[in-house]
């Protein structure tokens, strides 16, 4: 499928950059209190996820996963909620091991390849919906592409997918967000990632040791002394091999949008596969010049935030 190259998206001036087309809406952006139900199911090696549910009665859902160290109801997972049950769609927003509030059961967490639990939600709603749609963020995002590439038979329900704002390339991204002025984010993560372990270590202690935690500085040490050995991969870049969804593009057979601002502070040049798309048939690619992480704001305040509206014309069109 090839790039879209005549975006239309133009966010607010006075967000000059991406740093503050990340920051601005990450912090500020109006919470919404939604009417969702929430339910834990059990996964099938003993552990727990939490969904929360927008239901209407409608035969097609919309499934959104959260980026990094977020959770079923941040802002911008309200937001795209919102926005598709008006529409006329049945919602569900996850929660990732231990980040709804309550530590998983296991001696892990989630990671960037964790698709066995994606699968897990998608397993628990096809019965119910004649359509299924997938929306991720971030790492979510990621998740999302790879759950869709590995697919060595596609799931016929699952009609579109859009991922906004991510790090295709797991590597380079994380050692992007670990750098210069974008250490700021990293710093931000590994606050509640160290936060995480000590807990979870707690637990099992013959497991999981906390020894040179403290001594950690960026994501890819951390990923290599915790994300990669717990996930069972060998290291940092083991994971980031095997995860990092740029290597699933080709096995995608559902029709997919990938949306990443050019100026996202998380995200390297392998994260805009530009010639890559030109060969994949299922995959549309939208760089809009700006639009942060996860950021995409309105112009007007009161105004709907572009990546919503974008990825519900995505999936609404007949492509």
């Amino acid at each position: 499928m090839p790039l879209i190259k005549n975006t239309s998206y133009a966010g607010p001036p006075i967000l000059f950059n991406g740093h503050l087309q990340t920051i601005v809406p990450g912090l500020f952006r109006k919470p919404l209190s939604l009417p969702f139900e929430r339910e834990r199911i059990k996964t099938e090696d003993n552990d727990f996820l939490d969904l929360d549910w927008l239901k209407g009665g409608r035969k097609k859902i919309v499934i959104i996963s959260h980026g990094l160290e977020g959770d079923s109801r941040r802002p911008y997972m309200c937001g795209m909620a919102q926005y598709f049950f008006q529409k006329g769609y049945d919602i569900l927003t996850w929660n990732f091991r231990g980040c709804s509030g309550e530590l998983n059961k296991q001696p892990f967490f989630y990671h960037s390849g964790a698709t066995y639990d994606l699968n897990e939600v998608i397993k628990y709603v096809e019965n119910d919906y004649d359509e299924i749609y997938l929306i991720g963020f971030s790492l979510g995002g990621n998740l999302t592409l790879k759950y869709l590439g590995e697919q060595f038979e596609t799931n016929a329900k699952i009609k579109k997918a859009v991922a906004i704002s991510v790090p295709l390339h797991l590597k380079s991204s994380c050692i992007k967000i670990s750098t210069g002025e974008n250490i700021i984010y990293s710093r931000r993560f590994l606050k509640t990632l160290k936060e995480k372990v000590k807990k979870k270590a707690a637990l099992f202690p013959n497991i999981i040791q906390t020894e040179g935690l403290d001594k950690i500085k960026t994501l890819k040490e951390f990923d290599n002394q915790y994300t990669g050995p717990m996930h069972g991969f060998r290291d940092a870049n083991h994971y980031y091999d095997k995860c990092s969804s740029l290597f699933f593009l080709e096995g995608i057979q559902t029709p997919t949008l990938i949306l990443n601002a050019k100026n996202d502070p998380f995200l390297s040049p392998e994260c805009f596969p530009s010639a890559l798309g030109e060969s994949l048939r299922n995959i549309y690619m939208e760089f809009p010049d700006i639009g942060g992480h996860v950021g995409f704001s309105p112009r007007r305040r009161n105004e709907i935030y572009w990546s919503e509206k974008r990825a519900f014309e995505f999936i609404e069109s007949d492509d």
